[in-house]
């Protein structure tokens, strides 16, 4: 059984580890050479320099100033020290409030550890009831709920604390969700214009014989709404135009190369071999190889880019309308466009970096299939996830296998592997397991369809947050119990086995105490260190890098990744809550992740992180739900686990928690997230008075009038797409409609630059 010095020997492995990692990159961080990896945001925002070009060759490369390696932890308060205000002006209110959640941490668990160990240990330390109940159980399990007798009337003191435990957390939550509700609407009413404030996105737009996509648009909008439509941009399917031009990016890199490589040498063309990998195969010129193929592809990209602009079938039945005011997107996007609610449907457009343009092809009516398909696949892979987690149970309860394998026993009996297995392997090989999940989760969700980056994270941070509850959680306490009390289980009355897993459960905290410090500690300290993104970047500057812009395309500043943080956020938010009544030990490690993790990620957003996207902390409401979750599934447990300790006087008392707490998650939905939902009418009125006063000669169609246009369209080499963005800025010409409810529209069509079509095919419309 695993006893307090395994749980020692796997806090100094950890400690060392994160102390190592943390050495490491202290001393890799002020060598010149590795300045772009540490320090990419400054360099992209243009305000850092690289040290390489200064100073004498060696000076370029090592850091020779022997005092600035004393000083190798002053990164930890230089992270403390830029004000949130400045820290949201540098990296957006997403970052800001990401690091609220672990600040959020400590303001709830280090008053609830206080209570703890002044008021809960005590009570649960002074019995001795697991020496007698022929239980397997750790001296840390004598400081849990388990230790106390059948019948006790210490519940009471329990149920007490879940009460206090209860009002404590849901005060410091709507607290929070009040400042971030705050910051939320200070920062929309204060940020600069942005062309998604202005942009409506319409889908499932009804198809018509009469009309293409473009003209129905236009139309629909100059009807409905004559006094605020702007222009309007339709959708292209142009994922395989994307392909083409992704291929000769690459390409041309490969082209770049070896010319750079020929002018350093021009007494020898470089040669490569066609085969795989340039393996074997035929020696061809490298030069002359790569440029034929980049001029393949620059005709292959002008034909299927001709192919789409000139096809109908190509034009998606959705489009970006734009609004003159932001009074008039927020109408329409909150608004019912049509009497039929299953067409002509509107949201709030994603801002331009936060558009996934893969998704925008996908046909709407294909949605609803995709989403099916994902939750049969997701259902089987959490369902059969339990296997991997059985093993990694095996390894923490190594005691109850010894019987099975008795071979082993005396290796596993040597103190030092037994406790490195036991307090360190089972929390890594649950670490690996999990390491591959987060692609797999990204991957199904935008197969799902998805139509921007941080919609795709926030469905990914959902399943990930439920795999990790039904597996990491649930399947770690249930398949533990049964290897730990194995032979209790074969020697026990079916009526006996709820009473030994209620018994077992708090048991369960010395794993979670290993993961913790595997996951929490070593990997907050790992993360610091980037050491796959340092390696490849010097792989990349060895090999690829041949001017100062294939150097900063080499750089790979990451984000915060909130589809796979936050839900590991939320583990620890689980295990606290559910563990700070049955187990306290657990809290001082999870109070150790938060504050280590807020000063590493802190340093990173303000150094690293170059955040794909502002959604102005959209995510928040999922933040407070997956808390309040945690609350509830803590207070069942509570319940469940007083009901096997024959509590039956305290027990339903515990019924009222879960009903105050699902009503406090009520009151705060519908008190503050509209905040995160909508866009008050009020404020986008202030905002457009104001802006029509500072700037009453805004041009702003030339503002908005390639904010939507496809990447691989707005980055063209051609004349073609620039000639039809022209569009915007020319003067509206009069379309009539072959459709006879349409003939009396006294609007002329404003074109939006979104139609391809040609003057003859206009006039072609004109025709009565």
């Amino acid at each position: 059984m695993a006893t307090l010095s395994d749980i020692g020997v796997a806090a100094a492995i950890n400690i060392l580890s994160a102390f190592a990692f943390f050495l490491a990159f202290a001393i890799l961080r002020i060598q010149p050479v590795n300045d772009r990896v540490y320090f990419p945001k400054w360099y992209l925002k243009g305000l850092r320099c690289s040290p390489l070009a200064n100073g004498a060759f060696v000076s370029q490369f090592v850091n020779l100033d022997f005092r600035s390696y004393a000083r190798f932890l002053n990164w930890m308060p230089a992270a403390l020290q830029m004000p949130e205000p400045e820290l949201i002006d540098h990296a957006g209110l997403d970052s800001a409030v990401y690091l609220r959640i672990y600040l959020l941490g400590l303001k709830i668990f280090v008053p609830i550890a206080f209570l703890a160990f002044t008021i809960m240990v005590p009570v649960n330390w002074t019995n001795n009831t697991l020496e007698h109940s022929g239980l397997t159980f750790s001296d840390i399990d004598k400081l849990s709920i388990s230790n106390i007798p059948n019948g006790s009337l210490r519940f009471w003191t329990h149920l007490v604390m879940a009460y206090a435990f209860t009002f404590w957390t849901c005060y410091v939550l709507k607290r929070e969700y009040e400042i971030v509700a705050s910051m939320r609407l200070h920062f929309l009413a204060s940020e600069q214009r942005r062309p998604d404030q202005f942009t409506v996105l319409v889908k499932n737009v009804p198809p018509d014989p009469d009309e293409s996509i473009s003209e129905l648009v236009e139309h629909f909008f100059l009807v409905n709404h004559p006094e605020h439509y702007l222009s309007h941009q339709v959708v292209y399917n142009a994922n395989k135009l994307s392909e083409l031009v992704n291929e000769k990016k690459k390409i041309q890199n490969w082209l770049d190369y070896y010319q750079n490589k020929y002018e350093r040498n021009p007494s020898k063309r470089p040669l490569l071999k066609t085969g795989f990998l340039g393996l074997w195969g035929e020696s061809v010129d490298a030069v002359d190889f790569y440029t034929a193929k980049t001029e393949r592809l620059s005709r292959d990209i002008s034909l299927e880019r001709e192919k789409i602009t000139s096809n109908p079938k190509s034009i998606m039945a959705a489009a970006f309308v734009s609004f003159k005011t932001r009074w008039g997107a927020a109408v329409c996007a909150q608004t019912q466009q049509c009497r039929n609610p299953t067409i002509w449907l509107t949201e709030w457009a994603p801002e331009p970096r936060d558009v996934y343009w893969e998704n925008l092809s996908i046909p709407f009516v294909f949605l609803t299939i995709r989403r099916l398909i994902v939750a049969v696949a997701f259902f089987f892979l959490t369902f059969f996830f339990v296997i991997p987690i059985a093993i990694v149970q095996s390894l923490a309860n190594i005691e109850s296998i010894e019987k099975a394998l008795p071979f082993l026993k005396p290796i596993i009996e040597v103190k030092v592997i037994k406790s490195f297995i036991q307090g360190f392997l089972p929390g890594i090989a649950l670490k690996i397991f999990l390491l591959f999940l987060p692609t797999i989760l990204m991957i199904m969700s935008k197969f799902e369809g998805f139509i921007s980056l941080s919609a795709l994270e926030r469905r990914s941070a959902s399943r990930y947050y439920f795999f990790q509850f039904i597996n990491v959680f649930l399947g770690s306490i249930i398949t533990g119990t049964a290897f730990q009390q194995l032979n209790n289980f074969i020697h026990q009355s079916t009526n006996e086995i709820p009473k030994t897993i209620g018994a077992s459960i708090p048991m369960k905290a010395t794993f979670f105490i290993t993961y913790i410090m595997v996951d929490g500690w070593a990997g907050v300290a790992a993360e610091i260190l980037r050491l796959k993104p340092l390696i490849i970047y010097h792989l990349k500057n060895f090999f690829l890098v041949k001017t100062e812009k294939d150097r900063e395309e080499a750089m790979d500043p990451g984000t915060i990744g909130f589809n796979t943080g936050e839900p590991q956020i939320q583990l620890y938010f689980l295990l606290g809550l559910v563990y700070a009544i049955v187990t306290p030990i657990l809290l001082p490690f999870i109070i150790v992740f938060f504050a280590l993790a807020y000063v590493v990620f802190r340093h990173q957003i303000i150094n690293v992180y170059n955040q794909e996207y502002e959604s102005a902390a959209a995510y928040w409401p999922d933040v407070h739900l997956r808390i309040i979750v945690a609350l509830i599934v803590s207070q069942l447990l509570l319940m469940g686990l007083l009901s096997t300790k024959e509590a039956a006087s305290s027990t339903p008392l515990l019924i009222t928690l879960p009903v105050l707490t699902i009503w406090f998650h009520r009151f705060c939905k519908g008190r503050y997230e509209p905040a995160f939902v909508r866009n008050p009418l009020q404020e986008a009125m202030m905002k457009d008075t104001l802006e029509r006063a500072r700037e009453p000669n805004l041009n702003l169609k030339g503002f908005l009038q390639n904010a939507y246009i496809h990447p691989v369209f707005r980055s063209a080499d051609d004349d073609k797409i620039h000639v039809a963005m022209e569009e915007w800025e020319e003067e509206p010409s009069l379309i009539a409609t072959k459709r006879r409810s349409k003939r009396s529209t006294p609007l002329s069509s404003k074109h939006g630059g979104s139609s391809f079509s040609s003057p003859e095919a206009n006039k072609e419309r004109s025709k009565p």
